[in-house]
């Protein structure tokens, strides 16, 4: 049975259930604790904690997932998947227990021609939590399994929870046996290679409280309305049902594997070392393509760091394999032919998601041949040194700032007669990891923290009036101070305000939260300096009471700051005019990757190959600004999300969306988006944008800022003073500006390059005065001594080689510092007849640089460093006539 079967299956069977299919979620999630959505249940986290009405009481759902903390699993198990499917059924205190056992139990074994998977129920194993008596009966009674293959676990296995305060209850699982081929007998407690778990069901029915993992945290009581939560692995169903050894054998994964083994030479299964290269390139391939139809772009940190990182790996994979040609474009290409079935978006982003993959390919190719030199010195070294082993501090060095996989580093070592430090290696990538997690729990919120607005999230939403007007009468339904709920607070308390009304808008979609205030007829006066939201439906006002005391149950005024509203809508319509303009002049690929504006200033990211030119940027700025001159009318309205994408209207990536969703549309066809913003009436009111910067924010992402408005008027004349100010400094008229500023720059550089040379040209002239001063220490002469300042470490690097040239009939070191620009340069050379009598420039090098706080490097006869204290200068000339009189030969 194919996948995308499997999952039409799964839905079909729960839908006759009565459950509503929702959509699965972007990869994306915004949510402080992690990066993706990394079970089905996730998206439903909301409504499991009453933050949210749920669509309806039963739901299901067929969830895209990506889990990376056990990457260096991948491809060595049989069952690790950095992508998977979660396939899942979810109840919100409608059924428990006996049903979502049924209903599993049901689709599992029931017939082929009666919509089941057909799977032989005598190879099932459920397991249950120690204590859970009621799920153990209903197994052995209600389903008909035999005692004997019903199993109960620990909390570690069977009880499920966020890994943060929040709901939580017992789990069953489902397991299957592959049989005595994949391991021993005895069920899943024996071996979970052999039984293999496909299918988990949770029984959220109680509270949990503060804790550290899987076990060590107190269960509070029970939850008021008990839910359900399952997650049936599609992957792993696939491989029992098309019969096959793992999960990446299946019919999505196994045609990469076979075009992987096209590409590269190699055969599939004939070596365990190859066949998890294989893997990898299957499962991160996937993973990688599935992200960036997300809208991931490969980065230095968070989400984009791990795209970075799998791309990366499949690259490593298939060089290890034999691959030599840039390829990963025809592998990205297999995994969208295979996905499309279940994941129609990818055709249609086939394009972006092929040139992010080749891009990172062809940077991280340049990766590997500046690691691959790297890895030569670092070898040289060790070999001079008379060691066999490359250090685990070098190796760490080319995998962690570099770039350069351990496997490469091990595999090129062995073909240079050498070994690696793995230990060391494995040491420092441990503290490595520790650190980031350490990192990871400080920044992690627990859900607990929104308790104290519990009550609140339980009733209804705050009611937005900002579209239509700026000041509404409100209620005030509840007072937070320093997370605690008060029932009152009085001048010159600063607080949160809940509201069951609220014209002030509230901080999301770039857009930031207004300003305002609140006030009453008996002199309450309130300054509201910001508007969060919680739980996508709650306004927290965020307040300074200035006059009167603020009482819960008080009625108000809520008004927001007008000055405020207006720049702020000037610059969340400017954004969708620019975020129009990039899309004309850079193309459709210019997807927005996240956005910032607040009153007179936006800002906005987008997906580029490459920099934003000036022509580019000014006809971007030109055809934002016709827009504005073209007094286009701002139309918002309500519509079906199919039928708005059918419009044409854009979303962002990453972003959920309801069935029904808020259009902004601009002038017609000139700008369409889903908005939950605030804009303004006609285009002509955002007044002239002004481009005034464009950078790179990440790998694949530009920025580009912007004033409107007043602001951009004000930039403008500052722009214009300046240019008036050089055009009377220069005596020139202001368009000759740019010409003569050229100019003098020309001359300056022109100017420094002569300086320079006669700087060296003075240095080589002393060069026999140098030679005339070395002393002869031992059967070895010594140059050393202290340059004129403003040498830098080429200059000393060129005089040290021309004075090792003239000296080569001797056995000589020559070693020379300098200061410049706060910095002590320092060189030391090595004729070849000292190099006989052991010497070496790396060794001085290393003893020498702490005398002058520093650090350095090289090879045997050059070597070169750069410290910071010029007072060990001296120091540091004598302790050369030391060592070379015999302390560093070896």
């Amino acid at each position: 049975m194919q996948t995308h079967e499997i999952r039409k299956r799964f839905l079909d069977h729960f839908i006759k259930a009565g459950h509503v299919e929702v959509p699965s979620a972007s990869l994306v999630l915004d949510d402080a604790n992690q990066l993706f959505v990394i079970a089905g249940m996730v998206p439903f986290r909301p409504y499991f904690l009453g933050e949210l009405e749920p669509p309806a009481p039963r739901v299901t759902s067929i969830q895209k997932c990506v889990r990376t903390l056990d990457i260096e699993e991948v491809g060595i198990t049989t069952r690790h998947n950095t992508f998977f499917q979660m396939a899942g059924n979810f109840s919100f205190g409608d059924y428990f227990k006996r049903e979502a056992i049924t209903f599993a139990w049901t689709l599992l074994t029931n017939s082929i021609e009666d919509g089941g998977y057909g799977i032989d129920a005598n190879r099932l194993w459920p397991t249950v939590y120690d204590d859970d008596d009621e799920a153990e009966r209903i197994w052995r009674e209600e389903i008909g399994v035999p005692a004997e293959r019903i199993q109960r676990r620990g909390m570690k296995d069977n009880y499920w929870s966020m890994g943060v305060p929040g709901p939580c209850g017992p789990c069953s699982e489902i397991f299957y046996d592959r049989g005595p081929a994949y391991g021993r007998e005895g069920g899943p407690e024996a071996d979970e290679d052999r039984y293999i778990e496909i299918w988990n069901l949770v029984f959220m029915q109680n509270i949990r409280g503060e804790g550290v993992g899987k076990e060590n945290f107190q269960i509070l009581g029970p939850l008021p309305k008990k839910n359900i939560d399952t997650g049936m692995g599609i992957e792993r169903v696939a491989c029992i049902l098309q019969n096959v050894d793992n999960v990446y054998e299946t019919d999505l994964m196994r045609p990469v594997i076979d075009l992987a083994q096209e590409l590269t030479g190699r055969e599939y299964g004939q070596n365990d070392s190859d066949d998890v290269r294989f893997r990898v390139i299957a499962d991160h391939a996937r993973t990688a393509a599935m992200l960036i139809a997300d809208g991931v772009t490969p980065s230095n940190e968070g989400r984009g760091y791990v795209l970075r990182r799998l791309l990366r790996r499949i690259i490593r994979a298939l060089r290890l394999l034999g691959a030599t040609d840039p390829v990963i474009g025809t592998i990205i290409d297999r995994v969208i032919v295979t996905m499309t079935p279940s994941y129609p978006n990818l055709a249609t982003e086939a394009e972006r998601i092929r040139d992010t993959a080749v891009a990172e390919e062809t940077a991280f190719l340049k990766t590997l041949a500046a690691g691959t030199k790297l890895f030569a010195d670092a070898a040289t070294q060790t070999k001079e040194q008379g060691r066999g082993q490359i250090s685990g501090s070098d190796a760490f060095t080319l995998h962690d700032t570099y770039g350069f996989p351990i496997d490469l580093t091990l595999e090129m070592a062995a073909e240079a007669g050498l070994s690696v430090d793995e230990k060391g290696f494995a040491t420092l990538m441990t503290q490595q990891r520790e650190r980031a997690k350490a990192d990871a729990n400080a920044r992690k919120v627990g859900h607990a923290d929104l308790s104290v607005y519990a009550d609140f999230l339980e009733g209804a939403a705050t009611e937005f009036t900002g579209f239509d007007e700026l000041t509404s009468e409100a209620r005030v339904l509840g007072l937070v101070s320093a997370g605690q709920r008060v029932r009152s607070a009085g001048a010159g308390s600063e607080l949160e305000v809940i509201l069951d009304r609220s014209p002030l808008y509230a901080e999301s979609g770039g857009q930031v939260g207004d300003i305002g205030s609140l006030s009453s007829s008996d002199g309450l006066r309130v300054e509201v300096t910001d508007v969060q939201k919680v739980g996508k439906k709650l306004w927290l006002h965020k307040v300074r009471v200035l006059d009167g005391e603020l009482v819960e149950g008080d009625e108000v005024l809520a008004q927001v700051d007008q000055a405020w509203r207006h720049g702020a809508t000037q610059g969340h319509s400017g954004t969708h005019l620019v975020h129009a303009a990039l899309r004309q002049v850079l193309g459709p690929d210019a997807h927005q990757a996240g956005s910032l504006n607040r009153p007179g200033y936006l800002r906005f990211d987008f997906n580029a190959r490459g920099p934003v030119t000036e022509a580019q940027r000014a006809e971007i700025e030109e055809i934002a600004n016709a827009a504005v001159e073209a007094n286009y009318p701002v139309n918002t309205f309500q519509t079906g999300l199919a039928e708005a994408k059918a419009m044409g209207a854009m979303a962002l990536f990453g972003e959920n969306y309801g069935d029904v969703v808020r259009v902004v549309e601009i002038g017609g066809p000139f700008s369409m988006e889903l908005c939950g913003g605030t804009h303004v009436a006609n285009s002509a009111q955002v007044g002239p944008v002004t481009l005034v910067g464009e950078s790179s924010v990440g790998s694949g992402i530009r920025r580009v800022e912007a004033y409107v408005g007043m602001d951009s008027f004000r930039y403008l004349s500052k722009e214009r003073a300046l240019l008036a100010g050089l055009a009377s400094s220069l005596k020139v008229p202001s368009d000759q500006v740019p010409g003569r500023v050229e100019l003098l720059v020309t001359k300056l550089r022109d100017a420094e390059k002569q300086l320079e040379r006669m700087r060296a040209d003075a240095a080589k002239a002393s060069a026999a005065a140098l030679i005339d001063s070395a002393r002869q220490v031992g059967d070895v002469k010594v140059v050393a001594a202290r340059l004129a300042d403003g040498l830098g470490g080429g200059d000393l690097r060129s005089l040290v080689t021309d004075l090792r040239g003239r000296m080569s009939a001797d056995a000589a070191v020559i070693a020379l510092f300098s200061t410049a620009d706060g910095k002590v340069p320092f060189t030391v050379g090595v004729t070849a007849l000292g190099i006989e009598k052991g010497l070496r420039a790396g060794d001085f090098v290393s003893r020498i640089a702490p005398l002058v706080g520093g650090r350095g490097g090289g090879k045997q006869d050059l070597a070169q460093g750069s410290g910071t204290d010029a007072s060990g200068i001296d120091a540091a000339l004598k302790q050369i006539a030391t060592i070379a009189g015999g302390d560093a030969r070896g």
